[in-house]
This record gives structure tokens, sequence and C-alpha cells, in this order.
């Protein structure tokens, strides 16, 4: 009698009060599936993992300072390079996207503390991710594991005044979004009213990069999200002019410095992930 596949992936918005404070949750569930290693890409995101079943066993950190291991809950800052994730057939947890704008809020320290590594999440959220990690594990169906996070992040958000991004340099992150990351950081500078120095250390402490650094992973973000839209016809080309890249060269320098790999071999290798909806549509 062969092995069962499984193979679940749900993705859902977080309750209202939380957006704009979380992307996204994606649930996800596979079993007897090929072995691999998967890519934990820069983004614009935080990663808050909560795991199901098993560990999520990391072989590479964003920084190779950092050992690999097993992490039953694991919470990531933005990065410039990826993590290498074991898959041994078989994983399953729920992925929260926290905005960094998010991480004062609901994580009790702004993002730049989190730059660049990954921690165990009860080493930054204590007991209570530990409750709610077994919550989850009990909860029955993908509604109500949901259901436990959007409850859990709500009795997390505080309402302190202080807790808040300062406004420019939250004005200043969300226009690099809208931009696609092609806003240059000198009209960014002069429309927070910063000076470009004032503008990239008050932005790395909070955010966690540069503002040049945060442009360049918005804009490999865009570009990879919409890579993993088509991936049978890849149109690199098109895809590079669409996303701000001077030409194909430079979208493919991209990859190598920010996934360790090129937009074809990313694909090759994300490609069952890519068509089972594990990974997040591209924005607009």
């Amino acid at each position: 009698m062969g092995v069962e596949i499984v193979d679940e992936g749900v993705r859902v918005a977080p309750a209202p009060p939380l957006r704009g404070l979380v992307g996204w949750y994606s649930g996800y569930r596979q079993r007897g599936v090929p072995a691999g290693l998967h890519r934990g890409l820069p983004s614009p995101w935080l990663t808050l993992i909560l795991t199901l079943d098993e560990p999520l066993t990391i072989t590479a950190h964003p920084n190779p300072g950092d050992a690999p291991g097993d992490y039953l809950t694991l919470l990531g800052g933005l990065h410039l390079t990826p993590a290498l994730i074991d898959m041994p057939g078989r994983q399953s947890g729920v992925q929260v996207a926290l905005s960094p704008l998010g991480a004062r809020v609901l994580l009790g320290l702004p993002a730049g503390e989190l730059a660049g590594i990954d921690v165990h999440a009860d080493e930054v959220l204590g007991a209570g991710v530990r409750e709610v990690h077994e919550r989850l594990r009990a909860a029955g169906d993908w509604t109500a594991r949901f259901r436990v996070v959007d409850d859990w992040l709500l009795r997390r958000t505080t309402r302190d005044e202080r807790a808040a991004v300062p406004t420019q340099v939250a004005g200043a992150w969300r226009r690099l979004l809208a931009s696609g990351g092609r806003l240059r950081v000198e009209r960014l500078a002069a429309e927070s009213g910063f000076s470009d120095r004032h503008l990239r250390n008050r932005f790395r402490a909070e955010i966690g990069l540069t503002p040049k650094a945060a442009a360049r992973v918005i804009r490999f973000d865009l570009a990879r999200r919409r890579l993993a839209a088509r991936p049978a016809r890849p149109d690199l080309a098109g895809l590079a002019a669409d996303c701000g890249y001077a030409d194909q060269s430079h979208l493919d320098r991209e990859f190598a410095a920010l996934a360790s790999c090129t937009p074809s071999g990313w694909l090759a290798q994300e490609f069952r992930n890519i068509q089972s909806g594990h990974h997040p549509p591209a924005r607009p």
C-alpha cells in the first residue's frame, strides 16, 4: 500500500483590526511529497512560523554565523540572503507575514532588532507563544487554527502611541512599497523631511534595512512573485522591464545576490510549492 499524499495550502487575511500590521496567514501541510530544499527568500515581511506536527529544520540561516537547528516556532526579521529549509517530504504549520510597521505593536520591539536573524519565537514572545502553539496543534481545521492566531495577536496588540513607528519612517516605508521599490532614496528623504543620513539611520533601526536595501528587497519580491504567477512561460526580459531592472542581466544579478540562484533555478526548485499555492500571490 502506497504512502498517502497530502498537499494542503490555505491562505487567508487576518482579522480586520490586524490588517496593516499583518499581511496574511498561510497554512500548509504536506506528507509523502518529494524531499527537497526550500529557499526562504528576502521579502518585505517578517516571518513567524508556528509548526503543527514536526519542527522546522533550518540548514542555513541568513546570518551565516547562526548554527543550523530545529524550530517548533520561528521568528525572523528582514534579510538580504536566503534561509535554506530542509523539506524531508513532510512539513506542516502556519506562517504569519508580519509588516515591519507591526513589530512594535505585536512583538514589543522594532523590526530592526530582528534584522538578518532567525530566533526561536519564545525568545521574543515568551511563554505565550508556547501556549498558542499548543492551542494551534489542538485545533481541528484551518478555520479554527487561523482563529487561534487571530485571537492571540489581537490580545498582543498594544494601543500605546509610544509603540508606533515614527510617522516619517512609516510614511517612507509605505511610499517605497507603493512604488515597487523604485522610489529614489534622495526623494524619499526629501519627502520625509529628514536628511539622507538621518532617514537611513532611523529606517534601519525601525525596519531592519536601509532604504536602499529595502528598495532592492521590495523590487526583488515583486519580481519573484510575478515570476511565480507564470512559472510555465517565464518572460525574464519582460519581467525585468516591468519591475524596474535595467535589463535581464540586472535581474539575474539580483537573483544571484538575494536568492543565491538564477530565476530559472529558483523556479525549478520551487515549482511544486508554486503549483500548490504555497507562495503568496504577486502584488499588483
